[in-house]
């Protein structure tokens, strides 16, 4: 199974991180990436339908710990042809949890992907994606994780546990 070591933080501003940001990066422009993710109720791990600015979609499960830090995240990627009719299909089966909807800029850091993303009704962060090769350990994507975070002034305090709807639940009092 596809795994990566992540972390996510909040940020003062998207703008502000992206001169340090690119100055890291390989070298590519930005990429922006709009993206609305339905999750679900479902009894192991996350289950999130993920629909794209062109309408194509794909549907992720992940199981990672809630932990400030780096933590291992394990995920399943399938292309979804018809996002519109499976979001239906899963909210009827499983429940709809909530709906994130965010605008990523995506960078490249060797193998990591380095995401800024503005996310709607709360605000700017930073989600570090190491992808893991074949025999890599979570220590050494852990390290990469950390250094990265030393490169782009990431301090533990910004550091966030869980996922944006975790975030948005508690902000409006639903979790």
């Amino acid at each position: 199974m596809p795994s990566n070591v992540e972390i996510k933080a909040r940020i003062g501003s998207v703008d502000a991180l992206l001169p340090l940001a690119r100055s890291i990066s390989d070298g590519a422009p930005p990429e922006l990436i709009l993206q609305d993710d339905s999750f679900f109720d479902v009894p192991n791990g996350r289950l999130k339908l993920r629909v794209f600015g062109d309408g194509s979609g794909e549907l992720i499960h992940y199981d990672r710990s809630n932990a400030d830090g780096p933590k291992l995240s394990e995920y399943c990627l399938v292309p979804v042809p018809d996002p519109a009719s499976l979001r239906d299909a899963l909210t009827r089966a499983c429940g709809l949890l909530g709906r994130v909807r965010k605008r990523r800029l995506l960078l490249r850091v060797g193998a990591t992907r380095v995401h800024l993303d503005r996310v709607e009704g709360l605000g700017d962060f930073l989600e570090l994606e190491v992808v893991l090769r074949e025999g890599q350990t979570e220590a050494e994507g852990s390290a990469i994780a950390r250094d990265l975070m030393r490169r782009l002034d990431v301090v533990p305090g910004q550091l966030l546990s869980g996922a944006y709807l975790d975030l948005q639940r508690a902000s409006c009092g639903a979790g």
